[in-house]
C-alpha cells in the first residue's frame, strides 16, 4: 500500500510541475524582436564567453540589430551585427546580412548551437556571472 502511495505522490508532484516547464518550452513559435531584446550570455563548455545584446530595432539589411563586443570575436564565427528569428531558433547575422551562426531554441531563455567539433555554443538571457 505504501509503494503505491508513494508511486502517486511521484507522478502527481510531476504532473504540477510540467506546466512550469512548458510556459518556457514554446518550441514552434518564432522567437519575437521583443521577446529577444536585451543581454544574452554566449557560452561554452561550461565558460561565459562574452554578452550580446539584440534588438529590436531592424537594420538596412533586414535582420535586427545586434552588438557583440570586441572579446566575442574568436568565438562566434564572423562580426555579429543583427540576428534573424527563425521557425526553431535564430540566426545572428554580419552587417550585410549573411548568417553567422544558427542555434535552436530550447526554451525562452536558452538556445544551442552544435558545433563540429561537438563542443556546442549556447545563447542564454540575461548576463552571466562574468558579465
Amino acid at each position: 500500500m505504501r509503494a503505491w502511495i508513494t508511486t502517486a505522490a511521484l507522478i502527481s508532484a510531476s504532473l504540477l510541475a510540467a506546466p512550469a516547464v512548458a510556459e518556457d518550452n514554446q518550441a514552434g513559435l518564432p522567437l519575437t524582436p521583443s521577446d529577444a531584446a536585451g543581454p544574452w550570455t554566449v557560452a561554452s563548455g561550461g565558460r561565459d564567453l562574452c554578452v550580446i545584446t539584440l534588438s529590436a530595432k531592424k537594420t538596412a539589411s533586414g535582420a535586427y540589430a545586434a552588438s557583440a563586443p570586441g572579446t566575442c570575436g574568436a568565438d562566434l564565427p564572423a562580426p555579429v551585427s543583427g540576428w534573424q528569428p527563425t521557425a526553431d531558433g535564430m540566426r545572428l547575422v554580419g552587417a550585410d546580412g549573411s548568417q553567422g551562426i544558427a542555434f535552436n531554441r530550447w526554451s525562452n531563455s536558452l538556445f544551442v548551437s552544435h558545433r563540429a567539433s561537438g563542443v556546442d555554443l549556447q545563447l542564454r538571457r540575461g548576463r552571466g556571472p562574468a558579465g
